[in-house]
């Protein structure tokens, strides 16, 4: 068993708590189910937010969901580099698996399909 990085990332329209928690849950739990996750295969997971983001912790959108409460997250602030995708969510899922590189679903959502659109076009 390896552990494998699963890259997830969305963006939301507004600087809003609610927001920013819908966005993260719905990249989360599409990310589990495509690659067949459940909690006791993550190692941690690492959550970035562009510097425009700062109305809520988008860890706790993953926190509550049912039976993710033990699992290890740490929010942080994204590189800030002008001219780079605002208001951006960010996910690095450290997972144990079985499963080869090239059989990770990395997901993409709205405008952060421009950061790996070679990826996002596997969706």
């Amino acid at each position: 068993m390896s552990v494998r990085g699963i890259r997830g990332a969305t963006t939301v329209e507004a600087n809003e708590e609610q927001v920013i928690l819908e966005a993260t849950a719905e990249l989360f739990q599409q990310l589990v189910d495509a690659n067949g996750i459940v909690p006791e295969d993550i190692a941690s997971i690492i959550i970035t937010v562009t510097q425009d983001l700062d109305a809520a912790f988008p860890a706790r959108a993953i926190r509550e969901l049912p039976g993710w409460d033990l699992v290890p997250l740490m929010c942080a602030l994204e590189v800030s580099v002008k001219g780079s995708l605002e208001k951006c969510i960010r996910l690095m899922v450290h997972v144990n698996t079985d499963k080869r590189q090239d059989e990770i679903r990395h997901i993409f959502l709205g405008r952060a399909r421009t950061l790996r659109p070679d990826l996002a076009e596997k969706e």
